[in-house]
């Protein structure tokens, strides 16, 4: 017991919690495999897992972002099966990825290499800082052959993902209107409407223009996206933070526009983003929706978009815990926020909508990043990472900012698994312990009768090792999916 956490703390998570969570990824996680592979009978078989079929991701958003060569390869090497992470989400925002109209950054200039980061003195200042053309990045999760994630298409934010230059595409006349001081996050436009009540026919006569080019600008988007990045991508959230509008009954069926809670958007952007998506993208392509809104509400939007024809492959759901004193009333046993119950109450919320789970984006900070924080900050994640990993329709859990001080503003700069200088954090130990060792099966079974061999594990890619009958050495890949 790490006495850096109360007694309260490990009251939640007693010995019969811990019990369960082993019982269920016992359950869930591992499978059983026979394999024919010829060995003599009797002979030892070396199984060594080198592939894990669930997914432990991190967005990769600070690539060749971080001051220094040897800290840029630190942080590579975290990226594929003989690192921590065999996913990475990597950023595809309208507002950096396309800052002039018809002329998107996909492939590095200068300003994205190494060496001029490696230069920079303040890179927060830098507008491209965590947003690196998704070319190199791509390359680059090739190379690893890992699983890349695309984040997002579509999303309302203003601040964070639509491109100022639309704002450009309102009548002279609105813009006029537009309040100096108007929020960042939202639609200037919104701060004109926020005080009267128009339907979305009213909104679409009063900015007829302006409701095609929200349409159009849209559906380009996901069609140049599609073209370069479709049969390299292997998923997509395809519209992000969206549950607050269906809650609020914002996007109506067949509207022309919505009055989004960001400002105006496509009319019912949602159903619209995954027809489009599903239309451009292969097959092949996963399609996740993604939301930190995990009510009822959320579960109700799925049904509600697959009711009417949407692919949703994933259920994506983020876990954000950015101010560090959360984490300490966790640690200190004041609230049940990320206990055992909740989050048992919370997955089994979200199982109900009967999709893979993907922990999309996940963030757990050290309080004070002092040595009690950061065994805090440890604790908290092991106990929550076996939690998910047991939780029977989960598929894959995404850490957000893998280094302290590389979040954006607003996102607590103590929250990574690495100090700014890339050295590990407890919580790196942590969690690289369960994934690459207590979640990886390596075992010997002796081959039977027929060749075969037996065995459970964790679900995912083995090498199987013997020496056969003629004195060689000898090698089988087995699938346990």
């Amino acid at each position: 017991m790490n006495t850096s956490l109360s007694q309260a703390y490990y009251d939640r998570w007693n010995a019969d919690v811990q019990a369960k969570i082993d019982a269920d990824i016992e359950k869930n996680r591992k499978a059983d495999a026979i394999a024919a592979i010829g060995a003599p009978p009797g002979t030892a078989v070396k199984v060594e897992q080198i592939r894990h079929a669930f997914v432990f991701g991190a967005h990769i958003f600070n690539y060749d972002q971080l001051g220094t060569d040897e800290r840029n390869a630190k942080y590579k090497a975290l990226y594929g099966h003989d690192g921590l992470f065999n996913s990475a989400t990597v950023a595809f925002y309208w507002k950096t990825l396309e800052p002039e109209e018809g002329r998107p950054r996909f492939a590095p200039e200068y300003r994205d290499t190494a060496a001029f980061w490696n230069t920079v003195k303040e890179p927060k200042k830098e507008p491209h800082w965590r947003r690196p053309p998704p070319d190199p990045v791509v390359d680059f999760c090739e190379s690893k052959g890992i699983r890349i994630h695309g984040h997002p298409l579509v999303w309302g934010n203003y601040k964070w993902h639509f491109p100022g230059w639309l704002n450009d595409k309102l009548p002279k006349e609105w813009r006029d209107r537009i309040p100096p001081d108007a929020p960042t996050d939202r639609s200037p436009v919104a701060e004109i409407f926020k005080e009267e009540a128009y339907s979305p026919e009213q909104l679409a006569a009063l900015l007829p223009g302006f409701a095609v080019e929200l349409e159009t600008t849209m559906a380009k988007r996901i069609a140049e996206i599609a073209f370069r990045y479709g049969r390299r991508v292997h998923s997509w959230d395809v519209c992000n933070e969206a549950a607050t509008d269906f809650e609020f009954g914002r996007m109506v069926p067949d509207a022309p526009i919505c009055h989004s809670v960001y400002g105006l958007m496509p009319g019912d952007y949602t159903y619209r983003a995954f027809k489009l998506a599903d239309s451009m993208l292969p097959k092949t392509a996963r399609l996740n929706i993604n939301d930190y809104n995990l009510k009822q509400c959320y579960v109700d939007q799925i049904a509600d978009l697959r009711a009417r024809g949407c692919k949703i492959d994933i259920m994506g759901a983020q876990m954000h815990r950015f101010n560090p004193q959360q984490c300490l009333d966790i640690a200190d046993g004041v609230t049940d926020d990320l206990s055992p119950a909740s989050e048992w109450e919370k997955m089994a919320r979200l199982s109900k909508a009967e999709l893979p789970i993907h922990l999309s984006e996940i963030t757990i900070t050290a309080p004070n990043n002092d040595a009690r924080g950061q065994e805090i900050q440890a604790t908290i994640a092991r106990n929550l990472y076996r939690l998910w990993f047991s939780t029977e329709r989960m598929m894959g859990i995404t850490w957000w900012n893998v280094v302290d001080d590389c979040g954006a503003p607003g996102e607590p700069s103590v929250s990574g698994l690495f100090s700014r200088d890339m050295q590990p954090k407890p919580a790196y130990h942590a969690l690289d312990d369960l994934i690459n060792h207590e979640w990886k099966t390596r075992l010997t079974a002796t081959a039977r009768e027929d060749g075969s061999v037996a065995f459970r594990g964790f679900r995912g890619a083995y090498r199987l090792t013997w020496t056969g009958a003629d004195g060689r050495p000898a090698e089988a890949a087995v699938d346990l999916a």
